[in-house]
């Protein structure tokens, strides 16, 4: 064992390798060395990572920026895709424990890239010695995530309300025929451990499909004379109720060690092929609150948790709009790389960050859309990076590269490609013009309206029935003549309520930046929408029979304090289209507008002069 010391030339020992090995380069490692401070004011830890394939490469990325130590465990050693980044790899395998125990000599904070690690020795070690080595996420939670049935188990029996499919574990033939009954065909048969990108997973759809779904998931012993007396492997398989889902959705949920900081990524929609992630839109397209309950129910699953770090939670969503938690993963997720390109702090930087000890940052979207789409191999070079190189001449497009050395493989995942947009159909733009297959993914993103010409609307009005068209249609003719592109289209507050949550709720990542509302009689229209959105609303009382829009008038002026409806006069949508205008910042045809205004009024005043009122008021009339 040798030592490797790297000082400056006024004496400070920076870097302080003790166990070296022949392909770790010293001066790389000083290349990362850790410029920040934790919250609790200590010197960030070095950073060991079991596996260094695509996630940990993306995390190298993120702890350069970072400025901390980083190490990786991965069998490929110099040449896994971490590596390529320049910093330290170990070569040894993260499923023998003697590998991982060595490993924990070079880090102070150890965490993963991939649950199916091997903890045994470090087990021992933190009941030894709890100061060794800080794990991240716990072992107990790596424990009970690497066995499937188990994670089930303990979320349905959680005192926290968890929905889970139904679920039962299966070690005998006699199990497998008497759980087809019970949950009825399609079910699952499932692998507890090792399953993941496709691995471990069978549908099974009659009980004749049995006997081949326990050879392909290697649960068989022996074959018996006939199925029923075949032995199985006791802790193997478990068998799982087909969910009737019409969404697959996800959150990736951050977390640091007190429960008290956890946050939630927006939900997304994932669309899966072979069991394999394909694409990722984000956000997902969700009908009123289900989103909230998403990641109301994630939050709480990651609470029954131990560890720092990013959780990717994989749930259903069926047509009734129930969510069903399907699994979790305590590590960064294929899910979350879209945060990469669409969210103020990517699930990387964000994981380490909690790790590290140093605050989280936001999870919000820093773009309206994005669109995650895998690229996995396929038959030849050319067609596997062909999804690359189109890429490159799609606007709002990043590609990434894992930099998997070896022979390409079917299904294998080699990249993905990131798209953001400002609006829907931008997106929906992008996307078709990368490949239009890919569409189908889209289906869902907008409400129908009534919009103007190709140009993305920036306006949207509304109106609570088409009787107060005949009101509405001056502010359409406004933004016409300004060239503003709109929708106009009939959203009831009292008759299609959840039209109008929609609607609302949608506003901004379809684009809109200010919304104008008319309604009459109780006009709820204006203030309920405004309470739904972070957009500006103005509000255009209509006239009815009864009160002569007054009663409009007072309904929408008198909002409660922090839901500001800028109202304008009884039936004056012209004034309401004008406003928005100014709300855009469109100063320039605005003073456009008003000099035009100001030149009508001198030439008015000028002809008066000249003509007298009478004659003046005769030409009038004949006009």
């Amino acid at each position: 064992m040798s030592s490797v010391s790297i000082s400056t030339t006024f004496g400070i020992k920076l870097y302080d390798w003790t166990k070296s090995h022949d392909h770790i380069n010293p001066i790389r490692a000083i290349c990362s060395m850790s410029i920040l401070k934790g919250t609790d004011g200590r010197t960030l830890p070095r950073i060991g990572i079991l596996g260094g394939g695509q996630l940990g490469r993306m995390m190298a990325d993120a702890a350069h920026r970072l400025g901390l130590q980083l190490i990786v465990l991965d069998p490929q050693g110099s040449d896994c895709p971490a590596a390529q980044y320049g910093i330290p790899a170990i070569k040894g395998n993260y499923t023998n424990a003697q590998d991982v125990l060595d490993f924990v000599n070079h880090c102070d904070v150890l965490t993963c890239e991939i649950e199916h690690v091997n903890l045994n020795g470090i087990t021992k070690l933190l009941q030894d010695d709890p100061s060794k080595i800080t794990l991240h996420p716990h072992p107990e939670t790596i424990q009970l995530i690497q066995d499937k049935y188990q994670q089930k188990v303990f979320f349905s029996q959680s005192k926290v309300s968890i929905p889970i499919a139904p679920f039962e574990s299966i070690s005998t033939p006699q199990d497998a025929l008497r759980i087809g009954k019970t949950f009825g065909y399609p079910l699952f048969l499932k692998a507890r451990r090792y399953a993941y990108d496709g691995r471990g997973n069978v549908e099974i759809h009659s009980e004749k499909d049995f006997k081949t779904a326990f050879h392909q998931l290697d649960a068989v012993i022996t074959e018996g004379d006939t199925f029923l007396d075949w032995k199985l492997h006791p802790d193997a398989l478990y068998a799982e109720k087909k969910v009737p889902f019409v969404k697959e959705i996800a959150v990736m949920v951050a977390r640091q060690d007190d429960q008290s900081t956890i946050s939630t990524y927006p939900v997304v929609e994932t669309v899966h092929e072979n069991s394999i992630c394909h694409t990722v839109l984000a956000p997902a397209q969700l009908a009123g609150n289900v989103a909230s309950q998403v990641q109301e129910i994630a939050k709480n699953a990651v609470r029954l948790l131990r560890g720092s770090g990013m959780y990717g939670v994989e749930l259903f969503l069926t047509a009734d709009n129930t969510i069903y938690l399907n699994e979790i993963a305590p590590r960064p997720h294929n899910s979350g790389h879209y945060t990469l390109d669409a969210c103020e702090t990517d699930q990387f930087e964000q994981h380490l960050r909690a790790v590290a000890g140093l605050p989280l940052g936001s999870c919000s979207l820093r773009v309206n859309h994005a669109f995650m789409v895998n690229v996995l191999g396929s038959s030849n070079a050319e067609s596997t990076y062909q999804p690359f190189q189109k890429s490159l001449s799609i606007p709002g497009a990043t590609a990434y590269f894992y930099g998997k050395k070896g022979a390409i493989k079917m299904g294998r995942k080699l990249g993905h490609i990131t798209i953001v947009a400002s609006s829907s159909s931008e997106l929906h733009d992008r996307v078709g013009a990368f490949d239009s297959s890919l569409l189908a993914n889209l289906s869902g993103m907008t409400e129908p309206s009534m919009t103007t010409g190709k140009k993305q609307p920036v306006v949207g009005i509304i109106m609570g029935s088409d009787s107060d068209l005949s009101v509405m249609k001056e502010a359409a003719k406004v933004l016409d003549s300004f060239d503003v592109p709109y929708e106009l289209t009939i959203v009831s507050a009292h008759r299609t309520p959840h039209r109008m949550m929609t609607y609302a709720e949608s506003a901004q990542t379809r684009g809109l930046k200010v919304i104008i509302a008319g309604a009459g009689g109780a006009a709820h229209l204006p203030g309920m929408v405004a309470s739904m959105t972070t957009l500006p609303v103005v509000g255009v009382p209509i006239k009815t029979g009864a009160l002569n829009g007054e009663d409009a008038l007072l309904s929408i002026v008198q909002m409660p304090r922090g839901v500001p409806v800028a109202t304008v006069a009884i039936g004056n949508a012209t004034n309401a289209a004008m406003l928005a205008i100014r709300m855009l910042g469109l100063s320039e045809k605005t003073r456009e507008f008003m000099e035009t205004q100001r030149l009508s009024v001198l030439d008015k005043a000028k002809t008066l002069a000249q003509e007298g009122w009478e004659q003046y008021e005769e030409g009038r009339r004949s006009k």
